[in-house]
């Protein structure tokens, strides 16, 4: 599969961007574990427009995780479009337009999902992007902004005849954020509209291996993109690809192995950043990586309020001692023996 000149493997499995959860060191994860392409967490303009510290820190790029692609959000044509050219100057491989965040402080603005109710504004929006940088210019969008205005067939070949080099498709309405299931079925057909010649990456409720493959086999995707199930689990990359290669499930890990890629990634994040700002940075994937272990709920408590590197470390000595030949996850995967 290409985007642009970026040439990708078959079926690649793709990152999403998600809002303190992809900064640099958990990309690098997710990419050693076989994610093909990853984008950074979603960029306003505005701010990278007037510098902000933060923003500026979200652009980040590491050589081990290309290609890797921005995302920017804004409701304005002439601040996306100049945050687009500061963003090629930060040297990513592509640009994504976020027409698809749901949540209110966004989406209520006029911006990310909430461009669904303007649909002549995004089309506008996304072709002076396209004119304004050299790079492969990308969409992230929903299936509508609610149950009576599912536009997504007609939107896809709008966004189309703009130039954009692929686009990515959520299986949700905006009203339902992230509840109730992903309609795939929509995707397929944007898929399989002969007028659609770009790729077409899914995205939705693709939460293990088999999901992964049927996504492919059943809507006939390009690309899939996997987003909260990697939080508890980079893994799921490798896990995916295995599947898919071979028609084998790996069996999921044992807490001693989940502990260990929870040391890799804490290895990642510790150099350059201040002890309790870092730990704390860390925080909500502490929340999820030993979900649903027996008696867990109090040593959950205790590892999310750890303070330093120290304490983090004596907790996951702690669970290793208690649970380390458990497997870290139950398997939700619905091809599992």
């Amino acid at each position: 599969m290409k985007i642009g000149a970026i040439q990708l493997p078959e079926r690649p499995l793709v990152l999403a961007p998600m809002e303190d959860v992809t900064d640099l060191p958990f990309r690098v994860m997710c990419k050693r574990f076989g994610a093909d392409l990853m984008f950074s967490e979603f960029v306003s303009s505005d701010a990278l427009i007037r510098n902000v510290n933060s923003t500026l820190k979200k652009m980040e790029i590491s050589p081990e995780e290309r290609p890797y692609g921005i995302q920017l959000y804004g409701r304005q044509i002439g601040p996306v479009v100049e945050a687009a050219k500061i963003a090629e100057e930060h040297g990513p491989d592509l640009i994504d337009l976020n027409f698809g965040c749901p949540v209110k402080k966004v989406a209520l603005k006029g911006a990310g999902a909430g461009l669904l109710r303007d649909i002549p504004l995004m089309i506008r929006m996304t072709s002076e992007v396209i004119k304004a940088t050299g790079l492969p210019v990308t969409v992230k969008t929903r299936l509508g902004w609610d149950d009576n205005s599912k536009v997504i067939v007609e939107l896809a070949e709008r966004l189309q005849d703009t130039g954009i080099a692929a686009l990515t498709i959520h299986g949700r309405t905006r009203a339902q954020m992230y509840t109730g299931e992903a309609d795939w079925t929509l995707i397929g057909e944007v898929k399989n509209n002969p007028r659609m010649h770009i790729p077409i990456i899914g995205n939705g409720d693709i939460d293990s291996a088999s999901r992964a493959k049927e996504a492919f086999d059943r809507y006939g995707v390009d690309a899939i993109m996997i987003g909260r199930a990697a939080i508890a689990r980079p893994a799921i990359f490798r896990e995916a690809r295995h599947y898919l290669d071979t028609g084998e499930l790996l069996p999921p890990l044992t807490v001693k192995e989940q502990a260990g890629l929870l040391r890799d990634h804490i290895a990642l994040v510790s150099p350059g950043r201040e002890e309790l700002r870092a730990v704390r940075s860390m925080r909500r994937f502490f929340a999820v990586c030993f979900k649903g272990l027996p008696d867990y709920k109090e040593t959950r408590v205790r590892l999310l309020r750890a303070e330093t590197f120290e304490e983090v470390e004596s907790m996951i000595t702690y669970i290793v001692n208690r649970w380390g030949e458990m497997q870290a996850y139950s398997s939700a995967d619905p091809g599992a023996k």
